[in-house]
């Protein structure tokens, strides 16, 4: 059984084709194995699951990570009014948007740790701690 933390920060990251994206997709799964942010599913709420769409509404901080300038994953979130707390545009970290190419594992490592440090720990108290089944 885990544990939620329902003071921590949600990810949701693009997942698309590029390199860029599946570098902002690896850095949101850092941040969630990391324990500062919980990944969330950015499908599902484009797709407008139900459950999915209830939980980026749920007024936790968000943690928006798009690759390039077409900010999909920041527009799903908007399109059920649900603004991200933090957004970060990869390509304006120096990202480049490449196609058939593997993203970079230092670079997501870099991006990880930077993005770790600007969150605000995470609080444990017992009131915060959901089990989830």
């Amino acid at each position: 059984m885990a544990a939620r933390n329902r003071n921590l920060p949600l990810v949701y990251s693009c997942s698309g084709c590029s390199s860029a994206a599946q570098t902002a997709n690896a850095v949101a799964i850092r941040l969630d194995r990391l324990g500062v942010a919980e990944m969330s599913c950015i499908a599902g709420v484009g797709g407008d699951v139900p459950s999915l769409v209830k939980l980026a509404k749920s007024g936790r901080p968000i943690v928006a990570i798009d690759g390039c300038p077409l900010a999909c994953t920041r527009q799903c979130l908007e399109r059920h009014g649900v603004q991200a707390t933090h957004h970060i545009l990869l390509n304006e970290m120096g990202i480049r948007k490449r196609f058939h190419t593997d993203f970079d594992a230092e670079q997501v490592d870099a991006i990880a740790v930077n993005l770790a440090a600007a969150l605000p720990p995470p609080s444990t108290t017992i009131e915060n701690i959901e089990k989830k089944e």
